[in-house]
């Protein structure tokens, strides 16, 4: 029987969010997720992440209303996948439990069907109550393990945290490589031990930042696993995810069934240059790579001899299959690599940001010493993996303490609060020294799970003049002044998906 792989389709969400800083408006998106949906896709990320905090603060639109107006698109909520980052629902810290379960309500019930749950610290405690709310109230829970490398987090690491969160309800498990560390030879060992050890379908998710995200996705799909996912040109490569248009062929060629209408993805492929064309002012790589690329322009001799090296599974062969797999995107036009991450470990979207922080502060030269402050600080604070919001948390204080000459002369109050556990429990323990450097004698870390220490917030009274629902009422409380700025401006106009399907017909 032919095996059947899975591809989840991530361009309208991360990939966007990766190659265009969040700025695609709903309008936009839907040209395309019509076609989207049609091609085949099973799962498709729409909402979450910094979805949110883009809509009220840089689109002014309506999160929940395009979330609704996707699942309207769509007749449905089956497909639609949400990224919440656990306990921190989609903002930067964590949320009394109250509130988590009031947004997640809502979040279903206007059409999420996935729900992908991850938490930066891989604090199981900080997953409990989003997991136990997206299944109460509907919704697939697909927990994701931030993968990192330190030497705590080895492959029983994983499988152990694996083991855990299928004991507690998960119905799926995604492999979260967001800065693209994971190595393939890795990937292998990690993928087989997953399959070996879990029951429940497993799902690669590998960045292309630093160039192993292709051939990751590759070897998960030969060892087994049970979905990747995927972007569509021109929202593919970089520090976004590997082209569907490439993978197919790898999937064609090593026998299994992927369902997807290939002619339908070239025709969305089509109307994403469109809407790139439109977004070029967001994108760094605009104007410097991409173009059309079609199934016959893949090198399927060069698929072929990649598929042979990860047969040997020894580390030599994967070495030539990776330098094979990133020279076949450059050949396509996508973006290099870039190799620094490797030692930072920085998400590719946050070096972006760190780039530009820099370059507003007429202090792009310290950049450098910037990334290779940020692993030492990552170690002195446990070896956290870095991801929204330790990312962010982390690199800020690689860079005070670069522009300030000396460690930790200033620290920002997130990294108190990460040394204290208000984000919840690190892989390991903060180093003494500098806990008792930055907090002293009188802070001593929380030793229970962080929303146990937070007043809920629902049972309040809020008598607000733009505050006329309950939605809008999350809003306020989990984006603060950014969503009161957006509810007390004239709303934007809703799309009529009737108007907007003979629009598009015509």
């Amino acid at each position: 029987m032919t095996r059947k792989i899975k591809f989840t389709d991530l361009t309208l969400r991360d990939g966007q969010q990766s190659l265009a800083a969040t700025r695609m408006t709903t309008e936009q998106a839907l040209r395309v997720l019509p076609l989207i949906d049609k091609a085949g896709f099973e799962t498709i990320e729409l909402w979450g992440g910094a979805v949110l905090d883009s809509c009220v603060r840089f689109l002014n639109e309506n999160p929940w209303e395009r979330l609704e107006t996707f699942a309207a698109c769509l007749g449905g909520s089956t497909k639609i996948q949400a990224l919440l980052r656990g306990q921190n629902l989609f903002a930067y810290q964590p949320y009394p439990d109250d509130l988590v379960i009031a947004f997640i309500k809502e979040a279903v019930r206007s059409g999420v069907g996935v729900m992908r749950i991850f938490d930066a610290l891989n604090d199981w405690r900080n997953l409990q109550i989003a997991l136990l709310a997206s299944k109460a109230y509907g919704a697939k829970v697909e927990a994701a393990m931030s993968y990192t490398v330190s030497p705590v987090h080895t492959v029983g690491y994983y499988v152990d945290f694996a083991r855990k969160l299928e004991s507690e309800g998960a119905d799926q498990i995604a492999l979260k490589d967001m800065a693209g560390l994971l190595h393939p030879s890795d990937a292998l060992r990690l993928v087989r031990s997953l399959k070996r050890s879990c029951s429940l379908p497993i799902t690669m998710h590998s960045h292309t930042t630093t160039g192993v995200g292709l051939l990751n996705l590759v070897v998960a799909m030969y060892a087994g696993a049970d979905a990747v996912d995927s972007t569509i040109t021109p929202f593919a490569g970089g520090t976004s995810h590997s082209p569907v248009e490439v993978l197919i062929v790898f999937a064609e060629e090593m026998g299994l069934e992927h369902g997807l209408d290939k002619e339908l993805v070239l025709q969305a492929q089509a109307k994403l240059f469109e809407i790139q064309e439109e977004l070029k002012d967001t994108n760094p790589y605009y104007g410097k790579y991409y173009r059309p690329v079609h199934y016959d322009d893949v090198d399927r001799n060069v698929v072929n001899r990649i598929l042979d090296l990860i047969e040997q599974a020894e580390d030599p062969a994967m070495e030539e299959a990776l330098s094979l797999s990133q020279q076949l995107l450059v050949n396509l036009g996508y973006p290099e690599h870039d190799d620094r991450i490797f030692k930072a470990q920085i998400p590719g979207g946050m070096l972006t940001n760190l780039q530009n922080q820099l370059k507003q502060m007429g202090q792009l030269d310290m950049l450098d010493k910037v990334m290779q402050e940020v692993p030492l600080v990552r170690e002195d604070v446990g070896f956290v993996p870095l991801v929204t919001p330790t990312s962010q948390i982390v690199a800020s204080q690689a860079a005070f303490n670069v522009m300030y000459g000396a460690r930790y002369s200033f620290v920002s109050n997130e990294f108190r609060m990460l040394l204290r556990g208000e984000f919840g429990r690190t892989p390991v323990p903060p180093k003494p020294e500098i806990v008792k450097q930055i907090l002293g004698d009188r802070e001593k870390p929380r030793p229970y799970r962080p929303a146990s220490y937070l007043k809920p917030l629902m049972e309040d009274d809020y008598r607000l003049p733009f505050v006329r629902s309950q939605k809008d009422l999350l809003l306020h409380l989990m984006l603060g002044k950014a969503a009161d700025d957006f509810l007390q401006r004239p709303p934007s106009v809703k799309v009529d998906l009737n108007e907007f399907a003979d629009r598009m017909e015509g």
